[in-house]
């Protein structure tokens, strides 16, 4: 069962949770079939902001009866966007096989540039076993077409050529051939053998530089095609999602033939605190004027409106219009910043955000792989900044200030640790002086929204 939104206040806050229900609660229940039901909802939302609450729905759920014409039209509309929504998602996974095929190659070619790269180390050791590694796919890979007349073949199954590996790997250049202790028919075969290997590392270095400059560009446009797929995608995954119904379970309203909708929608509305202009008041005492606090207070006014309504297509119209019985409720609490971010999160771990959820899987495929793919994309990128850091060593620079100069450092993203974090309980004067005004200011708003929308609607003044 799908949690309210005062339920997850009163489940997840310390203090509401010990409190077992808000600040105050006042509860209209309005009932007319030849009225429409959502003059009542943007009358109370302009309300809110009028009141300087800036509203945010948090819940907007429907179920229709499945007899009536409105679950039809509904249900087509929502056919449409899933089957157009399947589509795209199947081409981003095309896509995303693609660009799985790419990175592994380049994870290949990275490989066999780093012979290439350690054959101009500094370090011989490095240098050596570069060259001995090139020799080696030079010959099963290039030599290896001559058949018999390669360096292996000959090695192997002819007589009088035993040492021919062993000079070709010991030999850098034509000079240590001939330093070499050979006979001259070994020396002739050799010499070309050599050559054509130096000439091949130069060649092929070249070419593969290039084919893994090629993929990357490749990649970074497969990765863009599947950014580009993934906004088309969300709208239809949205739309899809938002026109899929609640389950009601045994709801008595809900009759399968009957032409009934039921309609649940949650506003949060928020006014913070200002201490100062409270002290300058008189609200708080006067030395608060200077006070700064460790965090931010809010009073907060949860409205809830369930609506129970019979769908009435509009004349010479596509949609629809709604009378029938809606039950609102006001709800006045105190939250800070802390418990703000806390119940957002659990909105997203519920049935709440499903949506969302729904948005971010269109991604997640590549979510193993995106260290690989960030790595193939922005090598340029550090290779660049590589070769502007050297020119951090010119002493000249200091006597212009240059290394004065502040680099601007990323904000680390805030780890699973922080998250899970519990609330900080209330210090004394949050407590004693700070969440008591916020309420009393909570319980005066939601009393007063109450009260304007009977007044406004020619109901009896609430006492």
């Amino acid at each position: 069962m799908v949690e309210t939104i005062s339920e997850i206040i009163e489940k997840v806050i310390p203090y509401y949770k010990k409190k077992g229900g808000p600040e105050a609660e006042h509860t209209i229940v309005y009932d007319s079939s030849s009225e429409t039901l959502e003059p009542i909802y943007f009358f109370i939302l302009d309300l809110m902001n009028d009141l300087g609450l800036a509203p945010e729905k948090l819940v907007d759920n429907f179920t229709t009866s499945p007899g009536s014409g409105h679950f039809s039209e509904l249900m087509g509309k929502a056919t449409a966007m899933q089957q157009q929504g399947s589509k795209l998602m199947a081409d981003m996974g095309l896509i995303s096989r693609s660009v799985l095929s790419i990175v592994y190659d380049l994870k290949e070619f990275k490989i066999r540039l780093q012979s290439y790269d350690d054959l101009n180390s500094k370090d011989k050791n490095k240098g050596e076993a570069a060259r001995l590694s090139l020799k080696q796919i030079w010959m099963d890979k290039v030599d290896i077409i001559k058949q018999q007349s390669s360096i292996k073949a000959m090695a192997l199954g002819q007589a009088g050529f035993q040492t021919l590996i062993d000079a070709f790997l010991s030999s850098k250049d034509e000079k240590d051939v001939n330093k070499l202790d050979l006979n001259d028919r070994v020396k002739r075969i050799l010499l070309p053998r050599i050559h054509e290997f130096n000439v091949w590392v130069k060649q092929s270095e070249k070419e593969l530089r290039k084919r893994y400059e090629m993929e990357r560009t490749y990649l970074k446009s497969q990765v863009n095609s599947l950014k580009l797929y993934s906004r088309w995608a969300k709208p239809y995954l949205r739309a899809a999602q938002q026109l899929e119904m609640k389950e009601t379970g045994r709801e008595a309203a809900l009759v399968k033939t009957f032409n009934t909708i039921l309609l649940e929608l949650s506003l949060l509305g928020k006014n913070k605190l200002n201490v100062k202009n409270s002290a300058l008041a008189g609200d708080l005492p006067s030395d608060f004027q200077k006070l700064k606090t460790k965090r931010d207070y809010y009073s907060c006014i949860l409205v809830d409106f369930n609506f129970r309504g019979i769908p009435q297509r509009a004349m010479q119209q596509s949609h629809y219009v709604f009378g029938g019985r809606a039950e609102i409720t006001f709800r006045a609490y105190v939250l800070n910043q802390d418990e703000l971010k806390k119940i957002d999160k659990e909105l997203e771990k519920s049935d709440v955000g499903d949506v969302l959820n729904l948005i971010e899987g269109t991604t997640e495929s590549l979510e193993q792989l995106q260290e690989e793919i960030n790595f193939f994309l922005e090598e340029k990128d550090k290779e660049e900044k590589k070769e502007k850091s050297k020119d951090d060593s010119n002493p000249f620079l200091a006597l212009i200030g240059y290394y004065d100069k502040k680099e601007k450092t990323e904000k680390k993203p805030e780890s699973k640790k922080d998250e899970n974090k519990p609330l900080r309980k209330d210090d004394w004067i949050e407590k004693n002086h700070i969440r008591p005004l916020a309420a009393s200011k909570a319980e005066k708003t939601a009393f007063k929204l109450f009260d304007i929308y009977k007044k406004a609607h020619g109901m009896p003044s609430y006492t």
